[in-house]
């Protein structure tokens, strides 16, 4: 033996992995919006407005301003998941966030500069499935305790 003590480390909480989960998924999203193929029309990505014709999946309009939100989203979400109550909060707090970018995806002209993150129809319905889901997992698993 090295003479090193392993601390056992606490087995995850239900909320805990799904914010991990959550958290991986856009980390992934948030590096695929930057790989040509997967984001159809990449030489058309804009850093920040609703020209950017370049779409992930051929799908979902995307910019460099987008893809780096779901890089952070997908930090947070890792790092949050530490902990049961970050976990809780990421969920909830991330699932508020997209819920009202979903909002604003439906009241804003996308073919103006107040759609500068920039979000189509597909988008929109993605930020309400993505919220909706979030605040679900949040107050379904925020007070749920492993059993052993």
């Amino acid at each position: 033996m090295n003479g090193l003590r392993s601390t056992p480390v606490a087995p995850r909480t239900p909320v805990q992995q799904a914010a991990l989960l959550v958290g991986a998924v856009f980390l992934l999203v948030g590096v695929l919006g930057f790989i040509p193929g997967i984001t159809t029309d990449y030489g058309a990505m804009e850093f920040a407005e609703h020209d950017s014709e370049a779409k992930l999946f051929g799908v979902f309009q995307v910019s460099i301003l987008h893809n780096l939100v779901h890089l952070l989203f997908g930090l947070a979400g890792l790092s949050m998941a530490r902990a049961a109550s970050t976990a809780r909060t990421f969920l909830l707090v991330g699932g508020l966030i997209y819920l009202a970018l979903w909002l604003y995806g439906l009241f804003i002209d996308h073919d103006s500069a107040a759609n500068f993150v920039p979000v189509n129809t597909a988008d929109n319905w993605l930020h309400l499935a993505l919220g909706a889901g979030m605040v679900a997992l949040g107050l379904l698993l925020g007070g749920r305790r492993l059993i052993r």
